[in-house]
């Protein structure tokens, strides 16, 4: 009797199909492009922004760093920016901390 009913699962089991491929594979598709339409795509466009801010970056604009210090730019290199946070008060960083350029003069 037992071996009947075993004989039976393996029966059903031998003619379910499985479903196609695409069938599968469509909601690691749809989850893939939403995350990168959602995620990826915007990131890439601030990051691009931001370089494109620190290459325009010259003597005399002000910018607040990483770290919310407010300073003018005295001086750059490829690395690193000199910024007057105060009057004689010069502090060099990496130009990558840069978070913001200032429209335009504030004063």
């Amino acid at each position: 009797m037992l071996s009947l009913l075993v004989s039976l699962a393996h029966a059903q089991e031998a003619t379910k199909q499985s479903p196609p491929l695409i069938q599968t594979l469509m909601p690691m598709i749809l989850m893939f492009a939403v995350f990168y339409f959602l995620l990826l795509r915007p990131q890439a466009k601030r990051a691009k922004a931001h370089a494109d801010t620190l290459a325009a970056l010259k003597r005399g604009d002000e910018v607040i760093t990483a770290g919310g210090i407010y300073g003018r730019v005295e001086g750059l290199t490829d690395d690193f920016v000199t910024l007057e946070v105060s009057d004689g008060v010069k502090l060099k960083i990496v130009r990558k901390n840069i978070a913001s350029k200032l429209k335009e003069s504030t004063k």
